[in-house]
């Protein structure tokens, strides 16, 4: 496999162009539910169907005929659902509780035959033809997107575009590959022993990534609203009958959300080999809900058993689990030549340093500020140890588009 760079995009798009996108995720997550209802069983993992081109053989022409999307992103569902199955089978056959995966993010996966990529904007393939948004890109350059995308050395392999409820924005995630004869080696062989995906755990965004995907919160809040609700209401029946129907709500919740999360662990491990990273990076738990005033007790819930799952499925993919002390990283700039801490330097969802004037999403910037953290605490056990040789080995984080070496930072407030 050649080396993969991500770069993450903010789409400016209209309101009409808004509207668009709405109905095609929409049609979207249509295909998906409908290969995922075809391909699960809950009798055996053996009844599954986990062959892709058998199930697309099946459901192509009628998913074709049901909604307006074009071929490409048809396929594209039809292929995220059956990879969906196959995870849960596999963890089914290892004895582990699972249920018929669910597609409730608005996320859309673009191939080259489906979005085309132009220096200022996109065009993407839409229910209504093609739609060609602008993208809002940094002042500072080059940005990932110039450095890997319009590069020559690196070719467009796929693409996500998310909708983030929270801001009503829609974003790009853009996977590249290296094309050049070294795509089989490494830019970073030989100058570090690991690298470092940071996590941050938050009420709005579950968790962040320091490679900035964002796995949202909203989906999750609605599902339990609406299970406190129904709960509300057998309640005030009181009558032995509702007392027994609480009891199945109960369990069906709490397989519901476990489910969920093991949902979301599983794509964060994914990241993690995604990106070649050697450790997950999460922030130490114990006074999480000091930390986040704002957070119900199913926030808690939500981010103890996502490191607890995270824990346990990356190692099965060669990435270790760890934690690092929380302070302050959701109010220092994680900019490399920069690294001011100040309170005033966060306003709810938005990061903006008082100092250098670096503006980026709060959670985005906190997650990279774990993952340094990981990396200098990583740096300084190996120079103490007397094993360590030359104490010159490296850690490096992965961010959107590369790697940060955790010694190009200034230290952290409370180190």
């Amino acid at each position: 496999m050649g080396v993969r760079r991500t770069a993450v995009v903010k789409l400016a798009v209209s309101d009409e162009q808004r509207d668009v996108l709405h109905r095609t995720a929409e049609q979207y997550l249509y295909c998906a539910k409908r290969t995922a209802d075809y391909c699960w069983s809950d009798t055996s993992y053996t009844q599954c169907k986990t062959n892709k081109r058998e199930v697309r053989d099946a459901l192509y022409a009628d998913l074709r005929e049901e909604t307006d999307l074009q071929a490409q992103l048809v396929q594209a569902a039809i292929k995220r659902a059956v990879e969906a199955v196959k995870a849960c089978v596999e963890r089914w056959k290892k004895g582990q509780r699972v249920s018929q995966p669910t597609f409730t993010a608005e996320t859309m996966d673009y191939d080259t035959r489906s979005a085309t990529f132009y220096r200022n904007k996109v065009s993407l393939a839409t229910v209504e033809g093609r739609v060609e948004p602008s993208f809002v890109l940094p002042a500072d350059s080059p940005t990932p997107y110039e450095r890997y995308v319009l590069s020559e050395d690196y070719e467009f392999r796929e693409s996500t575009l998310r909708y983030d409820a929270a801001t009503d924005e829609f974003y790009l995630n853009i996977s590249t590959r290296r094309t050049d004869g070294d795509d089989e080696v490494s830019e970073d062989a030989g100058h570090s022993d690991q690298t470092v995906l940071g996590i941050d755990l938050g009420v709005n965004s579950l968790a962040v990534s320091s490679t900035g995907t964002f796995w949202q919160g909203d989906d999750y809040d609605h599902w339990c609203r609406e299970f406190e609700k129904r709960r509300g209401e057998i309640q005030r029946r009181g009558t032995q009958a509702a007392h027994k129907a609480l009891l199945r709500l109960g369990k069906r919740e709490e397989a519901w959300r476990k489910q969920y999360i093991h949902t979301i662990a599983n794509e964060l491990v994914s990241e993690a080999v995604e990106h070649d990273c050697d450790v997950i990076a999460f922030e130490d738990l114990s006074d999480i809900r000091e930390r986040l005033p704002d957070a119900k007790w199913h926030h808690v819930w939500a981010f103890r058993r996502l490191f607890e799952y995270v824990s346990y499925k990356a190692p099965e993919q060669g990435v270790s689990v760890e934690q690092v002390e929380p302070n302050h990283t959701s109010q220092r700039c994680s900019r490399t030549d920069c690294g001011f801490t100040h309170d005033g330097n966060r306003h709810g969802e938005q990061f903006e340093c008082q100092k250098c004037g670096y503006e980026v999403n709060a959670d985005y910037n906190a997650a990279k500020n774990i993952g340094v953290r990981y990396a200098r605490k990583r740096q300084h056990k190996l120079r103490s140890s007397p094993k360590s040789g030359s104490g010159d080995a490296q850690v490096d984080v992965r961010v959107n588009g590369g790697t940060l070496n955790g010694e190009s930072h200034q230290p952290l407030a409370g180190d």
